[in-house]
């Protein structure tokens, strides 16, 4: 079989403080590779930064499924080593090589490497998430042009995590108290009442959440404690909502016998790696819950449910990234000053788009972060 003349593109990068996982305001470097077995022009070859925030799940109707979707675009900044178009004003950044000259577009045998560099914006876009039905992303790719030839591409993701901001809600670093008194009905008699205090509602990844329990049982029956802290996950498209719960801890106390109180003082660790909260995205909400509810026999479960926020840890815990440097230095690709890097600014605020149906405004999804009704 005859050899391919563009054997393989690949695209490897790495921050500029060797962080794998970024954050705002970070600059990192890299390179574009390809490899050429035979002597050929091109049209245009670039490398684009790109983020994003996409929704997609389906619902079965009466006569077909209902598709629902939409999307938030962050930013998407491309940067050429080789174009055919006549730069237009800053709206095409056009890069030279090492001596200050433009790229060739006739490539010939051998490994050709095209450096860059690009910086993240410095507030406003989310942290990566990965969920049921969408997902926040950030990425790399390059595209390489032939005529009358299929586009080569390389693509590779890049973890990002938002700066931790304790004042971005108010009141997170102070005491939370909830209470709850019940009268059993139906099938049994008396009233159970539970009371619940938390240090503070705001925690980093690895902190410990220490909570404060008193339980009274005015029932005949035992009723059993039971602790979690749960995630959930809710997905905005076509005016609809989609909810994922998980549980991250689950505990279970003992029994405690009719007209008897016990005081329960727990201790829970948040896990190193959990997805920080993300409250600002306008199709994708990720909150978590403290909740103690009692097992009561015959009798529906009293519960009490309460609001904390996860944050980035202030040091990013080091995750292997999916590409990095194959060879070389940080020194082979180029200034980070250079002016030609290119800076990811977010887009002008929009409404996000959607497969059909009125604004997410008129369905209520900015609702309350205090909100626990559901």
């Amino acid at each position: 079989m005859p050899s391919s003349t563009i054997k393989n593109i690949n695209v490897t990068f790495k921050s500029m403080n060797n962080k794998y996982t970024l954050t705002y305001g970070d600059t990192f470097a890299g390179e574009v590779t390809v490899e050429v077995e035979k002597e050929c022009r091109i049209n245009s070859l670039y490398i684009a930064f790109k983020g994003k925030t996409n929704v997609m799940w389906t619902e079965p109707g009466i006569n077909s499924t209902k598709f629902y979707h939409a999307k938030v675009k962050y930013f998407s900044v491309r940067q050429y080593f080789v174009t055919k178009k006549t730069p237009n004003g800053n709206t095409q950044i056009v890069l030279k090589n090492q001596s200050g000259e433009a790229y060739s577009n006739v490539l010939t045998p051998g490994t050709h490497v095209y450096p860059f560099s690009f910086q993240f914006p410095n507030e406003g876009i989310p942290c990566s998430f990965s969920g049921r039905h969408g997902m926040t992303s950030y990425c790399l790719e390059a595209v390489l042009s032939r005529t009358m030839k299929r586009n080569k591409k390389s693509w590779v993701p890049i973890s990002f995590a938002a700066k931790a901001d304790i004042n971005s809600i108010p009141g997170l670093m102070e005491p939370v108290h909830e209470s709850l008194e019940k009268k059993m009905k139906v099938f049994t008699s008396g009233s159970v009442a539970m009371d619940v205090k938390l240090e503070r509602s705001g925690f980093f990844q690895g902190d410990d959440v220490s909570v404060l329990i008193r339980i009274q049982n005015n029932s005949p029956h035992d009723v059993k404690p039971k602790y979690s802290i749960y995630r959930k996950d809710s997905f905005f498209a076509g005016g609809k909502r989609k909810c994922v719960t998980t549980d991250i801890i689950k505990e279970e106390g003992t029994p405690i016998p009719p007209s008897a109180s016990e005081n329960v003082a727990n201790v829970f660790t948040i896990p190193k790696d959990l997805q920080p909260s993300m409250l600002s995205c306008s199709i994708i909400k990720v909150e978590y819950r403290f909740k103690l509810y009692l097992d009561v026999k015959h009798a529906l479960d009293p519960e009490i449910k309460v609001n904390i926020v996860i944050l980035p840890a202030s040091e990013v815990p080091s995750v292997e990234p999916a590409a990095d440097f194959t060879n070389g230095s940080q020194g082979n690709y180029g200034n980070p000053d250079h002016p030609d890097r290119g800076f990811a600014r977010p887009c002008p605020p929009a409404e996000p788009s959607t497969s059909s149906g009125p604004t997410y405004g008129a369905f209520g999804t900015n609702h309350p972060w205090n909100d626990v009704s559901y």
